[in-house]
């Protein structure tokens, strides 16, 4: 696949920290099925962002679409996200990357997770 979407959150000790994010990316691929979708992770878990990354483009991906599954842009996004990019950005000259902001900065999120907060009364 020449793009690839990977969903990049904080990571967890606990394995099931992750299970909504890999329900999020079954759904994105469901959504995109000639994309592939990946998760990675900051700490904690694995595959790492730099990993994920390198095992896209091994797999053939000269696009690399990079979103923060974070409520903000905090630090990690703003300083450590670009850090790790640029370095895979050297390695991998010919491949594009872009780094979308945190999910949960769209208006879409926030409404969507209002509506929960409201139903669940």
């Amino acid at each position: 696949m020449s793009r690839a979407i990977i969903l990049f959150a904080h990571g967890a000790r606990d394995p099931e920290w992750a299970l909504p994010l890999q329900r999020l990316a079954a759904v994105v691929q469901g959504m995109q099925p000639g994309v592939s979708v990946q998760t990675a992770f900051l700490e904690f878990m694995e595959p790492d962002l730099a990993e994920a990354a390198n095992r896209a483009i091994r797999a053939g991906a000269k696009t690399l679409v990079v979103v923060p599954v974070f409520l903000a842009q905090g630090g990690h996004v703003r300083r450590d996200v670009p850090r790790i990019l640029d370095s895979v950005r050297a390695q991998h000259p010919g491949v594009q990357i872009e780094l979308r902001n945190a999910v949960g900065e769209a208006q879409a999120v926030i409404d969507a997770m209002a509506h929960v907060i409201v139903d669940a009364g």
